[in-house]
């Protein structure tokens, strides 16, 4: 800790740097107290052994239980990702829209999907799609999921959407239409291709939500990684590994999703600055009208 004074606190004296010194060797003491206990207990219970571990390097346990799990949520993920993109970039354009019926509409839906936990959203589909038996008893489970996680995280993205056009320069917008485009014309040509680059990182982060989400499938019987990884500690009777193997799959997954992203992004900066100012044409090709002069002859 810096020992000079800033504008929040003043400089700490020797007192305080001596508590601060015994606070903080009270709480590493602590830490490494709860650490010994939570490790004792599990010994105690033998899922620190290496036979725990051993089912993890026979195939028909990765064929049976892991692997399912792996592509069960890679699918319920992928197709909620691109559906909430989908319908993000509609509501959040909605919300724009200079038709008052259709900024309500966008935005009510908004506001209602942003407010309802996943998991209720989940079970409430769920039920609603048993009940009336919209889809096939076999992708009961999965549309319920990727509906839910479509709904909520398409509310997100669409605010993602409106305040990524809002924070571009008025400026762009009013000399499109001073141009005479219509206001389709610049959204498509002009501003979404510009917010795009500002968006990608609110966008990155919400598409990892939407991968860890799907773990929420779980809660009605769908085939995903937190599912499998239960039955198979309950099979082995080793949950503790079981579920630590999943965190590290998970851990994968998002950062491979995190890192494709970010190369998009990087690929679209790096072309957009590359790509930036306009071209001028040469001298020789302008000709300037003046009435009574050509100013194109030597």
């Amino acid at each position: 800790m810096t020992k000079q004074a800033t504008v929040l606190y003043d400089a700490p004296g020797p007192k305080a740097r001596a508590l601060y010194r015994f606070a903080s060797v009270v709480v590493a003491v602590l830490a490494l107290a709860i650490a010994y206990v939570v490790y004792r207990a599990l010994d105690d219970k033998g899922q620190l052994t290496s036979a725990k571990w051993d089912p993890f390097v026979q195939a028909d346990v990765w064929t049976t239980y892991l692997l399912p799990g792996i592509k069960g949520t890679l699918i319920a993920a992928a197709l909620s990702i691109v559906l909430a993109l989908i319908l993000g970039a509609i509501l959040g354009i909605g919300r724009l829209s200079d038709h008052r019926v259709v900024r309500i509409i966008s935005g009510v839906i908004v506001e209602l999907f942003r407010a309802i936990p996943v998991l209720l959203l989940i079970i409430f589909m769920y039920a609603v799609l048993a009940e009336y038996k919209i889809v096939k008893l076999d992708y009961l489970a999965l549309t319920a999921v990727v509906v839910s996680l479509t709904l909520y995280n398409g509310s997100v993205i669409a605010e993602i959407v409106r305040s990524g056009i809002n924070s571009l320069p008025r400026g762009q917008s009013e000399a499109a239409k001073a141009l005479g485009m219509r206001k389709s014309q610049i959204m498509v040509t002009i501003l979404l291709p510009q917010a795009v680059t500002t968006m990608l990182p609110a966008l990155i982060s919400q598409m990892v939500v939407a991968l860890k989400d799907s773990a929420l499938g779980y809660i009605i019987g769908y085939t995903e990684l937190v599912r499998q990884s239960t039955q198979l500690g309950a099979a082995f009777q080793n949950y503790l590994p079981a579920l630590m193997v999943a965190a590290v799959i998970m851990i994968i997954l998002n950062s491979s999703l995190t890192y494709l992203a970010t190369k998009v992004e990087k690929r679209l900066r790096s072309g957009k600055r590359k790509g930036k100012g306009p071209i001028a044409p040469p001298v020789a090709d302008v000709a300037v009208s003046v009435p009574g002069m050509d100013l194109t002859k030597p």
